[in-house]
């Protein structure tokens, strides 16, 4: 029993005629009616009665049509997922972002992998920082990173697509909350929340860096691992954040975010494995280019 005489059957059924069903498929009818009773006889049933004036279905044969359309579809479906998945268009995108990037690039990213390329389905892992995601490159358990550089893993590809301003992340009812921006060196009592100085975390180097340019250390009273959990403490009042500028685009109850008035900026990357010749990853890539994600002059 071979594909095409499922194909040559549904014909049949659809036509009602063997004339007319050999005619759709570019065959002679002498063939295509052997073709059938040989289909009938592997059966071991009658699928049509014949008559000279018509051609109808028997019971057999319309329980078979029901199920030889459903495998015929299923087949058509799985040619066309293998066309896509070969052309970068379908397939699953393992993307991995720092924490405040999912707060503004992840939603704009996939908005674009959804308009552009619909049938790609995106794994996201959120709270990854920069170490963490390139050992999820190198490890394979990602194939793309939203990361702040610098990158020290070999064999990552990167290219900026976002630049932003540190900002400082207040409570409501904090004494600078009326404050239009503030100066690093207001911030020299506060007590800080910030990333283990253990994760590597590239945000917690360049907010230690401000603070000692402005003449103090910060007072780490919370470590956290998540940006999320850095907002909640805010907004608990116990500590001040100091954090990309991101984090503005899902604003929180309880928490207000000042500009700092000569902030130290901090870079966004999109990473990927340079020997991934993924038609998916390929496709991203391209679609990101075309609608300029990535920052202009940077290759």
């Amino acid at each position: 029993m071979e594909l095409k005489h499922f194909r040559y059957f549904v014909a049949v059924a659809e036509t009602r005629h063997f004339g007319k069903a050999a005619e759709r498929l570019h065959m002679a009818q002498p063939p295509l009616s052997q073709a059938i009773r040989r289909l009938e006889a592997e059966l071991g049933v009658e699928l049509f009665t014949r008559t000279t004036r018509q051609v109808t279905l028997t019971g057999a044969g319309e329980v078979f049509r029901t199920d030889v359309q459903r495998i015929l579809k299923a087949v058509d479906d799985a040619v066309a997922r293998v066309g896509r998945f070969t052309s970068g268009t379908e397939g699953v995108l393992r993307i991995g972002l720092t924490g405040s990037a999912s707060y503004r690039q992840l939603p704009s990213l996939a908005r674009l992998v959804k308009l552009e390329m619909p049938h790609a389905l995106l794994e996201v892992h959120t709270e990854m920082l920069t170490p963490a995601q390139e050992k999820g490159l190198a490890e394979r358990r990602i194939d793309v990173g939203v990361l702040r550089p610098p990158v020290r893993e070999d064999g990552i590809t990167h290219r900026p697509i976002a630049e932003e301003p540190l900002v400082a992340a207040v409570p409501a009812e904090h004494r600078l909350a009326g404050a239009g921006s503030v100066r690093v060196e207001q911030l020299r009592h506060e007590n800080f929340i910030m990333y283990g100085a253990t994760l590597g975390s590239v945000v917690h180097d360049l907010v230690v860096r401000s603070c000692l340019a402005s003449g103090f250390s910060p007072h780490c009273a919370y470590e956290v691992t998540e940006t999320s959990a850095a907002l909640a403490l805010v907004a608990a009042g116990l500590g001040v954040a100091v954090l990309p500028d991101s984090i503005r685009s899902a604003p929180r109850e309880g928490v207000l975010c000042k500009e700092i008035e000569g902030a130290l900026s901090v870079r966004l990357d999109l990473a990927w494995r340079t020997d991934d010749e993924s038609p998916l990853l390929r496709n991203l890539l391209k679609v990101l280019e075309r609608n300029d994600v990535f920052l202009e002059g940077a290759a």
